[in-house]
């Protein structure tokens, strides 16, 4: 039976600005830009006593909590603090997925330092990181991602929950749908008209039902409702798109206006690619309207976009296809996608792990 561990760093860009500026703690805090578009990167737990979340308009934020106090992230420093944390686990196993800056699962079956419980790792782990760093981590254990994830969760801040193999389904059965992996706002809407509420309903659903709803992922609703989930932990990502995108102080409403901010999104684009060394072979193009609705366009061609002159023309041509029907845009984005291969060359089989 396998022993995963997922590791989450309770409200990290926040807890890394109160540890260097101890005066912030006590206070409602969020990092993110106080300005026009401004939006919550991270609140810490007196915010959210307010109602206050990730990706929040800051200026909603500021009515919600008038006191309010808003840090400009210092990202450089959350990666320098992050460096210190995942060395902390390259000490007890390889087999590391980081998730971000913040977050990681660890597949500690056969650890570097023999311990046979999942359990006395996560402790361990949460006390180096407190220790080395001065913030605290919730942490949670289980044989599979699906559940170590759900219980990282479960008692937070600064908390360790443990899903032992025989006390799954009990866990499960009370989980609300919201907590499953894959279940946003809209997915958990469509459950509760289903009368799904909990995990034990989910569990009961019959399989042809949540197919034929979900699609895909009513196959992994139905087996995470089972305790079954078979995905290993991947050391390394093959990177499949780079993009950049840009939210405008004023809403745009002219095709002129946006044709303009074209090129310098496009000239970020290249940067990154060349950057990354990335190669792809569709260009999509993202809108995102004054009302936050959104709409994507593609270009897919036959050879690696790098030009800075190609990738402006498909743009320009992908806006020109929309039908802005007088809306104003607040948000525009380009991507690279579609890795190009060489012809010729094999790709490397991936390998399959047993749960």
């Amino acid at each position: 039976m396998r022993k995963i561990i997922h590791v989450d760093m309770d409200a990290f860009f926040v807890s890394v600005e109160e540890h260097d500026n101890p005066a912030l703690k006590g206070h409602p805090v969020v990092v993110g830009y106080d300005g026009p578009r401004g939006v919550v990167a991270t609140a810490n737990y007196e915010a959210r006593k307010y109602g206050i979340h990730s990706a929040m308009a800051v200026a909603t934020a500021h009515k919600l909590c008038p006191n309010l106090i808003v840090v400009e992230g210092h990202y450089n420093r959350y990666k320098e603090v992050s460096a210190q944390i995942h060395s902390i686990f390259h000490d007890y196993t390889e087999l590391i997925e980081p998730l971000s800056l913040d977050e990681a699962y660890l597949d500690v079956t056969a650890n570097k330092k023999a311990i046979p419980l999942a359990m006395d790792i996560a402790k361990e782990i949460k006390q180096r990181i407190f220790d080395t760093t001065g913030l605290t981590a919730s942490a949670g254990a289980s044989y599979c991602k699906f559940l170590a994830k759900v219980a990282s969760d479960y008692r937070k801040p600064n908390g360790l929950c443990v899903v032992h193999p025989d006390k799954a389904i009990d866990f499960i059965d009370k989980l609300r749908v919201e907590r499953f992996w894959g279940v946003g706002e809209k997915t958990a809407e469509r459950m509760h008209a289903l009368g799904i509420f909990n995990g034990q309903q989910l569990r009961e659903a019959p399989l042809t039902k949540l197919v034929a709803e979900f699609g895909k992922m009513g196959k992994v609703f139905y087996d995470f409702a089972r305790g079954k989930d078979e995905r290993p932990v991947v050391t390394e990502w093959v990177r499949k798109s780079v993009g950049c995108e840009r939210t405008f102080a004023e809403d745009l409403s002219t095709y002129e206006d946006l044709q303009q901010k074209l090129i310098p999104l496009a000239t970020e684009l290249v940067r990154r690619l060349e950057k990354s060394q990335f190669k792809g072979r569709t260009l999509v193009l993202k809108i995102k309207y004054s009302d936050f609705r959104q709409s994507t366009h593609s270009h897919t061609g036959t050879t690696p976009l790098e030009s800075l002159n190609e990738i402006v023309q498909i743009a320009t041509r992908l806006l020109s296809d929309t039908h802005l029907n007088s809306r104003s845009v607040r948000l525009l984005g380009l991507t690279v996608t579609s890795p190009f291969v060489p012809p010729n060359i094999p790709i490397e089989p991936q390998l399959s792990f047993a749960w």
